[in-house]
């Protein structure tokens, strides 16, 4: 039997972080929980016990249920029957199993009948979820739809739709994008009109590239003011399945996460419910629902490269050549190495964020409670500066290398890795669309690039840079401070020039030197920890070294007038 929570010893770390205490017991609200029901939490220590159970029965059900299923999902895949999606047999054994073991809800509070788990515990069970069946995960992990609903839709609507996810394990969708409205939201047209007779608001149009678009709750973003064009004019709407007032059209034919249904969707009159205020849909809701996706990503990758670098080891030992396993070689075992060290920085960046994100989330949840003393509220905007900050970063880098994890995943399997015979050509297509949905990496650049110049990366850096760091790793701290310095003077160089094109154009690389310096850092903070982690932390900085040289070189020889060549490919 295997157990996805268990077998992997990074959870347990993440779970024991200093920042963890202050989460839960803001989190539980001071554990007032404790006398209406019977399975909360009395104090710390019981909550970190409750959440490592709760981890360890998804951990199971990922390595002996999800993980099992997920060759034959992938080969079988969702279809479309009377205008409906119904799921591969080895998604619908999923989705039973979790239900069964009461897992949906994992962090809606307990009086929706949910376990009120941190966000923390919610993103390790969508990264081991991810590392069983990437796809399956677009369907657990979209229970983010409800957590925007308990931010911001009224106390009837919470009832009414909270308690479906916790009690009857309902499927979430958000119905975001258009044949004609992508990445530019602002550009949606599904329209929504008030019906005076039926006395609800009523959908009508399409949605494209929805994922689990058929699922029982949809939150839908619709045109509420008639004759605007922009933002503002759209708001946001739960559609409950139950009606049958939408028609899936079609399932895309993907390259990868085949398990989970793509649709193209048909409203008709589809009745529907305000979630929150006219006008906010784009502006506020589907912000915060785009940015616990991009969190949602991050795991996603964390959990396929888990997956890939698993599966090339295991293949790397077990396979020989000249009489030996290939591990021996070492243009084997360097691959391995920087395999498990991106895994590393990728996970380390997930949960720093995730802390980052939690803490300020939940000190907005309170101030709906109460008032706010002057330190909470300095405490809440300086994380949500870090959470604003990490978000984006941690979706680039985790993305990003989930693909090169995979795609070396391939080549140490060789011939044999181009062959369906093994998990790692799923991995390989499922890791694809990591760095293009819900934003690409482009877009990332573009949420991540004040931060390079407004100085938010640079400070936490600094921060990081004066640090205690175990001895084993402290030769590290003279090259990330020596990054440190070829990462400000390389902004300097760009933001010298006053030229928003100029600044564009290095973007991505400027935000590239901050992630690698980040991660280098979030590594040797683990370092103390045991050797696996030390090990990762001197491939990762030296490997980071190289990486920002490149880079420095690149911005710091560079003029205006490098950007006329690339330019002309506009020309041709």
């Amino acid at each position: 039997m295997a157990n996805f929570f268990l077998d992997n010893k990074d959870f347990l770390y993440h779970l024991s972080h200093p920042l963890m205490k202050k989460i839960v017991e803001l989190r539980e609200r001071g554990f007032e929980d404790k006398d209406k029901y019977d399975y909360a939490p009395v104090d710390y220590e019981d909550a970190i016990e409750n959440y490592k159970q709760v981890l360890t029965i998804l951990g199971e059900i990922c390595g002996d249920v999800i993980a099992v299923n997920a060759e034959s999902v992938d080969h079988e895949g969702p279809k479309v029957v009377n205008d409906r999606v119904v799921y591969a047999r080895g998604t619908q054994e999923n989705h039973e199993a979790l239900a069964k073991a009461g897992l949906y809800g994992i962090s809606l509070p307990r009086r929706y009948g949910g376990l009120n788990c941190p966000l923390t515990c919610f993103v390790m069970s969508n990264e081991m979820v991810s590392r069983a069946d990437v796809g399956f995960e677009n369907i657990w992990g979209l229970q983010d739809c409800a957590e925007t609903l308990n931010e911001f839709a009224s106390e009837d609507i919470k009832q009414e739709y909270l308690t479906k996810v916790c009690y009857e394990a309902a499927t979430c969708a958000m119905d975001l994008t258009e044949p004609d409205a992508g990445s530019d939201l602002q550009a949606v047209m599904l329209k929504a009109h008030w019906d005076e007779d039926k006395q609800t608001w009523l959908l009508n149009g399409v949605k494209r590239f929805i994922t689990n678009g058929d699922g029982e709750i949809s939150l839908v973003l619709a045109r509420s003011e008639e004759g605007t064009t922009d933002a503002r004019g759209l708001s946001m709407f739960v559609y409950d399945k139950k009606h049958l007032a939408t028609k899936v059209r079609r399932i895309e034919n993907k390259m990868g996460i085949k398990g989970s249904p793509t649709c193209e969707l048909v409203f008709t009159d589809a009745p529907a419910k305000l979630v929150g205020d006219r006008k906010m849909g784009l502006i506020k809701y589907v912000m915060a629902l785009m940015n616990a996706a991009r969190l949602g990503i991050g795991a996603q990758s964390t959990g396929l490269s888990e997956a890939a670098y698993r599966e090339a080891l295991k293949y790397a030992n077990e396979r020989k050549q000249f009489g030996k396993p290939i591990i021996e070689f070492p243009a084997v075992y360097e691959m391995l190495a920087n395999m498990r060290a991106k895994v590393h920085a990728s996970r380390a960046m997930l949960y720093e964020t995730t802390r980052f994100v939690e803490i300020y989330k939940t000190y907005e949840a309170i101030a709906k409670e109460r008032k706010l003393e002057p330190e909470e509220r300095a405490e809440m905007k300086f994380y949500s500066k870090l959470a604003d900050a990490f978000t984006p970063l941690l979706k680039l880098m985790s993305s990003e290398y989930c693909n090169q994890v995979a795609y070396d995943a391939i080549q140490i399997h060789g011939g044999s890795g181009y062959m369906k015979d093994y998990p790692v050509e799923r991995l390989y297509r499922d890791a694809r669309i990591t760095n293009i949905y819900e934003g690409t990496s482009q877009l990332q650049v573009v949420a991540a690039i004040r931060h390079v110049t407004t100085g938010t990366y640079l400070n936490k850096m600094r921060e990081y840079e004066v640090g205690e760091y175990c001895p084993d790793v402290s030769h590290l701290q003279k090259l990330q401070s020596s990054m440190i310095d070829k990462y400000s003077a390389a902004v300097e160089t760009v933001t010298s020039k006053n030229d928003n094109e100029f600044i564009d154009f290095h973007a991505r690389r400027m935000v590239e030197m901050a992630g690698h310096i980040i991660l280098g850092y979030l590594l040797m903070i683990q370092a103390a920890e045991n050797d696996d982690y030390r090990l990762s932390a001197e491939i990762y900085v030296k490997n980071s070294v190289a990486e920002i040289e490149k880079i420095y070189t690149f911005i710091i020889n560079s003029d205006l007038a490098d950007m006329d060549p690339f330019k002309m490919i506009k020309e041709a």
